[in-house]
């Protein structure tokens, strides 16, 4: 079987909700993210392209039908490239390259262009159809932002309570204090900070036409745990949440080019896709989710934690980043090694893109470095993780 691989990347910058994205349609982010990417394989004929494989969690409002069909239109890729969404919810775009990478080992295609979008800014209230016409009683207009809706009253209680809840629950279960995670938060924005004055984002974060933002925009300058800790809990009067240790509602989008060896795209690959893994668990436990999904990702990379140099695992809580981290410090990687660029706590988490954009990085810094090894995981709302391991190649 051919190997798959990975050659280029490329972002939005990661806007605040409300903030300097909020006009921009996420067909329109996902049309920017992938015309991006494709200049950096010079060589390419888009006309060869095999598929694209698109992950957006939401697909309520303008990301509805296949998003990712619609992104392919509006670059002004061939009508012959087709094109399919996928909904993974955090992990939809992780999915996507999970996915590209599969087709191109079983030698179907060559060349996948994988990412995902989500404009968490411009995500619509829906109403329930009633049963019948011109219902008496009032109607609900329910937001599809963030979280669970129009919920099955079949599910037990348990498992939907809010995502902030459940991470409450994680932080008794394994005794995270707020101190620690006000900590983690306040190192994830100075990490990206840094790395933006560095440079390090220069090459995967893409200029938007129009678009006055420079960086990410939720990074806050200066942050420390002494701020964090003025922060008012969100889900429990004594909790241990807030809006400072948890990830911000985000828009962007993100996109990857995928091939085999054999590729002619005019640039030499950065990484090869080496291990993939889901796992799924209690709905109400998802934050801990991507340490089993990493576990068996590695297995079957045929390494262990000690082997790994760099980890990319996005924040949407620093409860549950925690939870993970020190799972896997058990297990005998180094801690210093995950998210040395910042995460999503600072970065943003725009749903249908961090997958991508964790995966980006990852090669990123493996290219920087020089590590051979490395891991991008997530977690995912109503009890699942991901991950998949990279080979440094470059």
């Amino acid at each position: 079987m051919p190997s798959a691989f990975l050659y280029a990347s490329a972002r939005t910058p990661f806007g605040r909700f409300g903030g300097a994205l909020a006009d921009h349609r996420p067909d329109d982010l996902s049309a920017a993210a992938l015309s991006a990417v494709l200049e950096r394989v010079p060589d390419l004929d888009p006309a060869t392209i095999g598929d694209v494989v698109w992950g957006c969690a939401n697909q309520a409002g303008e990301d509805n039908r296949n998003v990712g069909r619609m992104g392919v239109l509006l670059a002004g890729l061939p009508v012959s490239v087709p094109a399919v969404t996928v909904n993974r919810l955090c992990g939809s775009s992780l999915d996507a390259a999970m996915a590209g990478s599969r087709t191109i080992e079983s030698g179907d295609v060559d060349i996948v262009v994988v990412g995902g979008v989500e404009s968490m800014t411009r995500a619509p209230w829906v109403l329930p159809k009633p049963a019948r016409a011109f219902p008496a009683g009032d109607v609900t207009a329910v937001s599809t932002t963030l979280g669970w809706r129009l919920v099955n009253e079949r599910m037990p209680a348990e498992w939907t309570v809010s995502l902030g809840e459940a991470n409450e629950q994680l932080a008794d279960r394994f005794g995270i204090d707020r101190e620690r995670q006000d900590a983690f938060a306040a190192r994830s924005h100075q990490r990206a900070e840094q790395a933006w004055a560095d440079g390090f984002y220069d090459r995967l974060v893409i200029d938007l036409p129009g678009v006055d933002l420079t960086r990410d925009e939720s990074i806050r300058s200066g942050s420390t745990v002494d701020g964090l800790s003025a922060l008012r809990p969100s889900f429990r009067s004594d909790g241990t949440i807030t809006a400072g240790n948890a990830s911000p509602l985000s828009d962007g989008a993100a996109a990857l080019v995928l091939g085999s060896e054999q590729s002619r795209l005019g640039v030499d690959p950065l990484a090869r896709i080496a291990g993939r893994a889901a796992h799924a668990l209690a709905p109400h436990e998802f934050g801990i989710a991507p340490v089993e999904a990493a576990d068996r990702a590695l297995a079957r990379a045929g390494i262990s934690w000690s082997d790994v140099a760099a980890v990319e695992l996005n924040e949407a809580f620093a409860v549950q980043s925690l939870a993970c981290v020190d799972a896997w410090e058990r297990a005998g990687l180094d801690p210093e090694l995950v998210n040395t660029k910042g995460g999503a706590i600072a970065l943003g988490h725009p749903l249908g893109a961090s997958g991508a954009r964790v995966l980006g990085t990852l090669a990123a810094r493996l290219a920087e470095t020089g590590g051979r090894w490395g891991v991008a995981a997530i977690c995912i709302g109503v009890g699942q993780g991901l991950a998949v391991v990279l080979e440094n190649v470059s």
